[in-house]
């Protein structure tokens, strides 16, 4: 009862075969089916890396070419400070409105004092009138060239107080002797005027 017959046993040994077959051939369609996935996916979505860090990356490019924005600009108030020294120079020379204004108001008092005056003589009333205009014209002028001339000398000696790196920019320097030059002779101009050695007025 319990024993199987030749049929029987051959056919559970067909079964087995049919069924290792089966799983064999299925093996082989997942195989070719990853096959296919792995061909039809582009070597650049891949998600995996060869282990370099991108910020790593991102960092040596910084290093080797910094940004423009994170570059320092040295030298911007030094490069102001001799372009003001270079106007004061000038204004020395030509005269500004504070120099026009101190010599009105001088020459306005002159008259007002020779009016009240009754036996001032002609130099009087020249110096009165005349002479102190022009020396409160000269004083401004050389007040305007002493300012600009220590800007300029301020300027030029700045690099020696500073970071001993810091090279100071060529244009800077020529601008700052400008400065200097122009008030140096702004100032010597000025001197000469108030002392009536140019200019001067006339004897009577």
């Amino acid at each position: 009862m319990g024993t199987k017959t030749v049929d029987e046993t051959g056919a559970d040994t067909g079964a087995e075969a049919r069924n290792d077959d089966e799983s064999v051939k299925g093996t082989d369609v997942t195989k070719e089916d990853a096959a296919r996935e792995e061909t039809a996916t582009p070597a650049g979505d891949s998600v995996e890396t060869d282990g370099a860090d991108p910020s790593d990356e991102a960092g040596e490019f910084d290093e080797e070419f910094p940004p423009a924005t994170a570059k320092a600009t040295p030298g911007v108030g030094q490069g102001a400070a001799g372009i003001v020294s270079v106007v004061l120079g000038l204004v020395s020379l030509t005269g500004g409105w504070v120099g026009t204004v101190a010599s009105a108001r001088e020459e306005i008092t002159g008259q007002l004092e020779m009016q009240a005056a009754t036996n001032a003589t002609v130099a009087t009333q020249l110096q009165a009138v005349y002479g102190d205009a022009w020396q409160a014209s000269a004083l401004w002028g050389g007040v305007f060239a002493l300012v600009g001339l220590i800007v300029g000398v301020a300027v030029l000696v700045r690099p020696a107080f500073g970071d001993p790196d810091q090279v100071q920019a060529p244009w800077i320097k020529s601008v700052a002797w400008a400065g200097v030059s122009v008030g140096f002779i702004g100032l010597v101009l000025a001197a000469l005027k108030y002392s009536d050695l140019l200019l001067a007025l006339p004897k009577t």
